[in-house]
């Protein structure tokens, strides 16, 4: 989810919201969340999206503010050719907001060589241009692209880099971009067979003054079982001295994931150096990405394990001379919440807000409900 100055909360959800003939179950929606004087929330829904050439369908990534408070993000599925979109939601000045579709991909080409599938969401920078990945297209390993606005309210895609095998592939996760305007990023979601089976990689996409794109692995991970971590569908998230911090969901010492850093190397290149190894006690297989406090602690959730099975959220602490403590700071019940697939967001007073994918115990999904919004307060 993403905060605003306020303190509301906004997200998206996969499934659910108003029916229609295309999802008979709902196709998604974007919802807010209020505060209250007395402690409560009231959950206001901002949009259901109607599937296919409507709007698209499937919001699996997370939103993003404008400086005017419109939000963007994408569908993974729908759109005018069934394979995803980019979507604004345009705050209007009465209330509500309206809603938009920016770009349907698979628009070009035989095998969608401007994208399918864009599971993440979308970043802005300084100029107002959007910028994201989808995770099939290009040349079918997925693409990293981007969006500009055109004086005629339209826009405009152009594939920044299509993925090689060699370099990765299926991006999942969601793109940073630094002050210069160089966009970092993660590959390795799941490809249709064993999860996560082809190879992981840690990249960047450095912007020229001729407007030009160059691409640089800065890590591979190995396939799934090496001590190294492997398999990430996770952001990055970059310090001010420019270390880079993220996760895999497989790999690692006991093979339930890792927190792994990447920092300059004194030669060039970038070094890897793996923070910590979960295992099945602690919380094990984080999908999310982490966030980084002002204390420079690492924030992050769990989307299994721990002391019941159900997922757990967890911090980090540095010591100054290399080591990192971990603290689990909430273990899941399933009454407040099971599988936190999604990442935290935090509050000036460092109240940690997520979802979890399952959990709750209403009867509309499964056995376990539907999903929570959570907090955690110090």
């Amino acid at each position: 989810m993403i905060l605003d100055e306020s303190g509301n909360l906004y997200g998206t959800t996969y499934n659910g919201g108003a029916s229609s003939v295309n999802c008979p179950y709902g196709c998604g929606t974007v919802f807010e969340m209020s505060p209250g004087k007395d402690g409560e929330w009231t959950e206001t829904l901002l949009y259901s999206f109607q599937g296919y050439a409507q709007d698209g369908m499937e919001p699996a990534g997370g939103l993003v503010f404008d400086a005017a408070g419109n939000l963007y993000g994408t569908t993974m599925r729908g759109g005018a050719h069934g394979e995803g979109t980019v979507f604004k939601l345009a705050r209007q000045k009465g209330g509500g907001f309206l809603e938009t579709v920016l770009y349907s991909f698979c628009s070009v080409g035989t095998y969608c060589s401007d994208g399918s599938a864009p599971v993440g969401g979308v970043v802005l920078d300084s100029g107002g241009n959007l910028y994201g990945t989808t995770s099939f297209g290009g040349l079918a390993n997925g693409t990293v692209f981007e969006l500009t606005p055109g004086a005629n309210g339209q826009w405009s895609e152009r594939v920044l880099h299509a993925f090689l095998g060699s370099e990765g592939s299926t991006p999942f996760a969601t793109l940073i971009v630094d002050t210069a305007g160089n966009l970092y990023g993660m590959t390795g979601g799941p490809n249709g067979g064993p999860f996560c089976s082809g190879l992981s990689t840690a990249f960047e996409l450095s912007l020229g003054q001729n407007g030009t794109w160059s691409f640089s692995v800065l890590h591979s991970f190995p396939p799934p079982g090496g001590q190294d971590g492997s398999c990430s569908t996770a952001p990055l998230v970059r310090d001010g001295a420019g270390h880079l911090y993220g996760t895999t969901y497989l790999g690692g010492a006991y093979g339930a994931g890792t927190v792994f850093a990447l920092a300059p190397g004194p030669a060039g290149g970038w070094v890897e150096k793996i923070l910590h190894s979960f295992d099945i006690n602690d919380g094990a297989q984080p999908y999310a990405g982490l966030i980084l406090d002002e204390h420079g602690n690492l924030l992050g959730t769990l989307s299994s394990g721990g002391r019941n099975g159900f997922g757990s959220v967890f911090k980090l602490t540095p010591d100054g001379q290399g080591r990192w403590t971990e603290t689990i700071l909430h273990d899941f019940t399933g009454l407040d919440g099971t599988s936190p697939y999604a990442g935290l967001v935090s509050d000036h007073a460092g109240h940690l807000y997520g979802t979890t994918y399952y959990g709750g115990y209403l009867s509309d999904c499964y056995y376990d409900g539907c999903g929570v919004v959570f907090e955690v307060t110090p």
